[in-house]
């Protein structure tokens, strides 16, 4: 299936360590010149970011050179004229473009961006470099990405991902779009890049850049002196209150109106108050004007600003009583001071927000908006690091330096690979979308039409061939026939999903190595026939791993960030949800639980080895002692019988201690052992929050894994919850969460 470029998301996490390691390798020989990196920076906003980076690029002159561009509002008086600042830090600024057409209104926005597109072309040729770094969302930050992608410079975005609820999502995203590489603050930015088909080896989970400076900024003793110089001598540590509030350019009236609606709410409030100029989008002309004919400025109780540096502006955040407005600044760098917050109106509707954000998103009346105040002001909350732990920068370095300017420039991203395009209609709309769910097991071979909602809507059951072109050919009928029957069904079939034993890669689709139950499945491409013949992307992993991505969409494991799966049957298998990603490992065996090793003198296991969980646990092993005791007469008791025909089994050695066979008993309350103790090792390695048994053993070893839990476990590790899976075909039903999750982009 994965034919050319695209990659299949629930692989994706790979690349990051399979490519990582050689790029630095590469690197160290290539970066025998400097790699020279323009920061282009529009406002004082993105500047707090940049400069960070800035000061780490200008820190090492052997391995880079740094071009600097300013334009939009660092230029423009009336907004501060920022880019003082920037020569204040002692950066030599390459160029000044001014990009703004005043007017403060939509149009204006419009022909800023078209005027800076008009000026960009000579100077990004003059400097020739070999990354761009933007960062965020502004409509100046659109024409630099525009303007260096169509002339080929590699762009690094900053902050690309996050969600907002304006216009700003639609330009961070069209300039995600145009970035090669982007540097992310949190982890849903991630996904939502990886949903967006970016590739995953090109996004950084780096932080804000500003938290290096942040996380340290609050244990510095000069703050008193920036907080009476801003607001006058009189005022005091979490006394006064921080207010800025730029419009929304989608809803220009409402946010005048939210904006007079909070001076009014502070000028009752009555505390002091440093209000900043709102930005320079469409509606902030009005917003300045509502200030004015308040006389805000003229107002005792506050100060009026256009620019504060941000050195100091965040020790004024970081010790006020409260902050106010719509700002970006306050959902993210305030949170890591714990200062309360108050934010008005659908600004920064979806950002990610500490418990210190109290939102008011319909603040409509003065008294909602003044009764926020009293809840928040003078409040004090956790410190947050949703956005970073301040190592950002030093991630971002580095990451530039694995930069391979020799890979061709166009960069690909990651759609799943389909032969035929098959126009929508209202056919399409009205079925149910589906998928194709394929289990190998060491007898059964087991097909399944499988809709979005986990129902089972056919299932096709055959005896699984013994030779690798018997099980092709018969894995290829039997899925034509679900094709066919998916037609009357009113199911849209999606894509294939297959669930096998063995190890495998499912980045190519390939079984590794099989168990020993399935004859000729080694070093097996599953994808490439099926998908050929099939025409739909195929995805492949083993059963285990299929287990745990069928309970995180359809069972126990839903909304739970860290988990573990555990199968009970034949052998002992698994798969492990780490922060919501599937864990393969960088040869593709973690989470071959079945072969932790419990015991130095245990018996001997499939894999070779002696002691494994499988050894003790399994159904093989159980089987494997209730004949022992068979044979030796120490098996049945009053009421069971096995004919000569009958093989025995596992079954017979649990009904056996279901009667009262102490023998029997002694079996299974070892295997209950082994098998916790597998799952203490289990949670002190990986701490999941949940450990599910699934497979047909799960219900015996309820108890017996909680009492050696309990037993056995770090105190902090004994409340972990163990659960039975509800579910009955775990290995289908995770076949086909793998194909509805990507194509569907529900999860990723």
């Amino acid at each position: 299936m994965m034919q050319g470029h695209a990659i299949n998301p629930h692989e994706l996490y790979y690349l990051r360590t399979q490519k990582a390691q050689p790029k630095m390798e590469q690197s160290e020989k290539r970066l025998k010149k400097q790699l020279r990196v323009c920061v282009a920076t529009c406002n004082r906003a993105d500047y707090s970011k940049l400069a960070p980076i800035m000061f780490g690029i200008k820190s090492h002159p052997e391995i880079f050179d740094l071009e600097v561009v300013v334009l939009g509002s660092h230029l423009i008086d009336d907004y501060g004229n920022t880019f003082r600042m920037i020569e204040q830090d002692e950066f030599d600024i390459g160029s000044k473009l001014h990009t703004i057409v005043r007017g403060e209104d939509e149009a204006a926005m419009v022909e800023s961006v078209g005027l800076a597109l008009v000026k960009l072309p000579d100077v990004l040729q003059r400097l020739a470099p070999d990354i761009l770094l933007v960062h965020g969302d502004r409509f100046d930050a659109l024409a630099l990405a525009t303007a260096a992608a169509l002339m080929n410079i590699r762009i690094l975005h900053l902050e690309g991902g996050e969600v907002s609820g304006t216009i700003d999502d639609s330009i961070r995203h069209a300039i995600s779009k145009l970035a090669h590489y982007h540097a992310v603050c949190t982890r849903s930015a991630e996904r939502h890049l990886i949903s967006m088909c970016e590739d995953h080896s090109r996004i950084l989970l780096a932080g804000c850049p500003s938290y290096d400076k942040l996380l340290s900024a609050h244990q510095r003793d000069y703050y008193i002196d920036i907080i009476k110089s801003w607001l006058g001598d009189a005022v005091k540590e979490q006394d006064y209150i921080v207010a800025l509030q730029h419009p929304v350019t989608t809803d220009i009236k409402n946010s005048i109106k939210i904006y007079e609606l909070m001076l009014d709410a502070l000028i009752s409030f009555n505390k002091k108050t440093l209000v900043l100029f709102p930005n320079i989008d469409a509606g902030s002309k009005e917003m300045v004007r509502v200030m004015r004919r308040k006389g805000i400025e003229q107002h005792p109780n506050f100060r009026a600003v256009k620019h504060v540096p941000f050195d100091q502006f965040i020790q004024l955040v970081a010790h006020a009583g409260c902050m106010i407005g719509n700002s970006s600044c306050g959902v993210r760098e305030a949170g890591a001071f714990g200062t309360p917050v108050i934010n008005l109106g659908t600004r920064q509707t979806g950002r990610e927000t500490g418990e210190n954000v109290l939102h008011v998103r319909d603040a409509d009346t003065h008294n909602k908006i003044y009764h926020a105040l009293e809840l928040q002001f003078g409040k004090r909350y956790p410190c947050s690091k949703i956005y970073g732990d301040g190592n950002a920068v030093q991630r971002i370095l580095k990451f530039m330096q694995t930069i391979d300017l020799s890979e061709p420039l166009q960069k690909k991203f990651c759609f799943p690979s389909v032969k035929e395009c098959i126009s929508q209609d209202i056919d399409h709309i009205l079925e149910t979308q589906s998928a194709l769910a394929v289990d190998l097991g060491g007898t059964n071979l087991r097909v399944a039409i499988i809709s979005m909602k986990g129902k089972v809507v056919k299932k096709y059951i055959q005896l699984n061939p013994k030779t690798f072109e018997e099980r092709i050919e018969l894995i290829l009928t039997m899925c034509k026939q679900a094709m066919a029957d998916a037609v009357h069904l009113n199911c849209r079939i999606l894509g294939v999903g297959v669930s096998t034993g063995g190890r495998v890669n499912p980045q190519d689709g390939i079984v590794l190595h099989s168990t020993k139950l399935i004859n000729e499945w080694s070093s097996v491409d599953i994808r490439t026939p099926l998908s050929s013949a099939l025409h739909l992307p195929v995805w492949v992993d083993n059963d285990g791993n299929c287990a745990a991505l069928a309970e995180r969409k359809f069972g126990h494991g839903k909304g739970i960030e860290n988990f573990v799966t555990i199968i009970t049957g034949t052998g002992i298998g698994g798969g492990i949800i780490q922060h919501n990603e599937l864990i393969h490992g960088s040869t593709f065996c973690a989470a071959e639980l079945g072969h932790i090793v419990v015991s130095l003198e245990g018996p001997e296991c499939m894999c070779g080895s002696h002691g494994c969980i499988e050894a003790y646990s399994s159904g093989l092993a159980l089987q494997r002692e209730a004949k022992r005791l068979h044979d030796e007469d120490l098996l049945l008791m009053e009421g069971m019988t096995v004919n000569n025909k009958e093989q025995v089994n596992a079954i017979h050695l649990i009904d056996a201690a279901c009667l009262g066979n102490s023998k029997a008993e002694s079996v299974l309350h070892t295997a209950g052992t082994a098998l916790g103790l597998g799952i203490v090792n289990i949670l002190h390695m990986i701490n999941p929050s949940l450990v599910i048994l699934s497979g047909v053993l799960a219900a015996h070893y309820e108890n017996p894994v909680r009492q050696v839990i309990s037993q056995r476990a770090l105190l902090s590790a004994q409340d972990t919850k163990v659960m039975v899976s509800e579910l009955e075909d775990p290995a289908l039903l995770g076949a086909a969460s793998m194909v509805l999750d990507y194509t569907t982009r529900r999860t990723y």
